[in-house]
């Protein structure tokens, strides 16, 4: 029979669920905190429902409880939860958030857990080194090496299994990870050490960092009290550290138009690419998985359907929206349209040449075989590009603020840019542009100030 006992902000159900191997009494409890307005009756009888329920549970062996340590409950979280609902990027990212929190927090009970220990953790966190992610360059070793063996870029890529994009990159000098840098060595039979190069030195993690830790760990033990398990998040008792904001960096109406004019000596695909991101402020993703499918020509329209995404081990994956806002149509200007039908006579030519080495995909940028192109192609040959002009030097991102900043510029209402831009609501496009909102705002008031300020009459001065 459960046992109960009444416990600050609740009632501890405890159940004998058996004996473990050496004898010793297996038990089970749990925690409940009647809802506010209930009755002394009405709180007794549901304790006894909930008691039985729980004794019953603990018999089907369909019970966690309170003693579950974090690193068992995140696992169950993750196979629950994560495998099901989480996009496979944001999987891939928490399970590398884990390996930084499991070993601070994993062994603690989760009805133990307490704001310090999640303090403690943060405190190790701010001081840890940021060695994860930080990308490596080629030295003039490994070109020297090259020469010496006398092979091509194509029969590494073949042998380390790794993508050409990468290799090219690695032997342009531009960061790839470790990983990789570790293959082509082994493939070479080549020192890692003398042949690559951090990008950059240690740095200890970043505030926005280590509150990305704090939120998966909220999320976490919401779930857990969600399911009865505690009766409280203690990440809500805590402030992660504070994250200043950043401005986005995008292009002004004077840079944005000498861009334009910069592209026109370009490769076509690469051109066409660039102006779209512009006309459109899809994200790259969003630019990598469309098909010519959905473009209207006719009503200059384009569907955003579905994005491309990279993961290794997993490869090139198209993935849906799972928001409605994101899943939308733009209206693009002409010209935009007739780039489009441009590109799309350039494309069947080249696939004519391909014959049967072209692989249909139907989408609209694609690798020389037709097969959907990489994600980090386009962000590589942009940041390529960029440092060849006298341009800021943003980012393929930059180009979808650069979209955005200048319709709010140009007096389009938030809502209409909200939805061209895919955001979730409204809140989201002020709050990332609210300094674009601030500037245009300030001249509104100047504005006023012009209209309803009268002029001052000029004296007359005696002849």
């Amino acid at each position: 029979m459960a046992g109960i006992t009444k416990r600050k902000g609740g009632y501890h159900i405890m159940v004998s669920g058996g004996y473990d191997s050496s004898g010793k009494q297996i038990r089970k409890t749990m925690t409940w905190a009647p809802p506010e307005g209930m009755s002394e009756k009405q709180i007794k009888k549901e304790l006894q429902k909930r008691a039985v329920l729980f004794e019953r549970e603990v018999k089907n062996g369909m019970v966690l409880d309170g003693g579950i340590t974090f690193l068992e409950f995140s696992n169950k979280w993750l196979n629950d939860y994560g495998e099901t609902q989480l996009a496979p990027k944001t999987l891939s990212r928490y399970v590398a958030l884990f390996s930084r929190i499991n070993p601070a927090i994993g062994h603690i009970k989760l009805d133990k857990l307490q704001p310090h220990h999640l303090l403690e953790l943060y405190g190790q966190l701010g001081n840890e080194k940021n060695k994860r992610g930080i990308s490596f360059i080629a030295t003039d070793s490994l070109f020297e090496t090259i020469e010496k063996k006398d092979i091509t870029r194509e029969t590494i890529s073949q042998k380390t299994g790794l993508n050409i994009n990468t290799v090219y990159m690695a032997f342009r000098r531009k960061a790839v990870s470790k990983g990789s840098a570790e293959k082509i060595c082994k493939t070479l039979k080549i020192r890692f050490e003398d042949n690559f190069e951090p990008s950059r030195p240690d740095t200890v993690l970043s505030n926005k960092t280590i509150k990305h830790h704090h939120r998966l760990i909220s999320a976490v033990l919401n779930q857990a009290v969600y399911w009865q398990i505690i009766l409280s998040n203690p990440a809500t008792r805590i402030k992660p550290p504070k994250v200043e904001k950043t401005e986005a960096k995008y292009l002004d109406e004077k840079e944005s138009t000498e861009l334009m004019e910069l592209l026109e000596n370009e490769p076509i695909k690469e051109r066409t690419m660039i102006k779209l991101f512009i006309f459109s402020g899809m994200r790259r993703g969003e630019l990598c998985g469309l098909e010519w499918q959905d473009v209207d020509f006719e009503n200059n329209l384009i569907k955003v359907e579905r994005a491309s995404q990279y993961l290794p081990g997993k490869g090139i994956y198209t993935k849906v929206p799972k928001t409605t806002s994101s899943k939308r149509v733009i209206k693009l200007p002409k010209q935009a349209l007739f780039m489009l039908k441009e590109f799309r006579e350039w494309q069947l030519e080249e696939s004519f040449k391909m014959g049967d080495a072209w692989v249909e995909t139907g989408r609209i940028f694609t690798k020389a075989n037709g097969e959907s192109i990489h994600p980090d192609t386009v962000t590589g040959w942009f940041s390529d590009f960029i440092k060849r002009t006298e341009l800021p030097q943003i980012s393929v991102h930059s180009l979808r603020h650069t979209n955005i900043t200048l319709l709010i510029a140009a007096g389009i209402p938030i809502p209409t840019v909200s939805k061209r831009a895919g955001h979730s609501n409204t809140g989201t496009t002020t709050s990332i542009y609210a300094h674009t909102i601030k500037t245009l705002d300030a001249m509104a008031a100047e504005v006023l100030e012009d209209i309803f300020t009268p002029a001052t009459p000029q004296r007359l001065t005696p002849q």
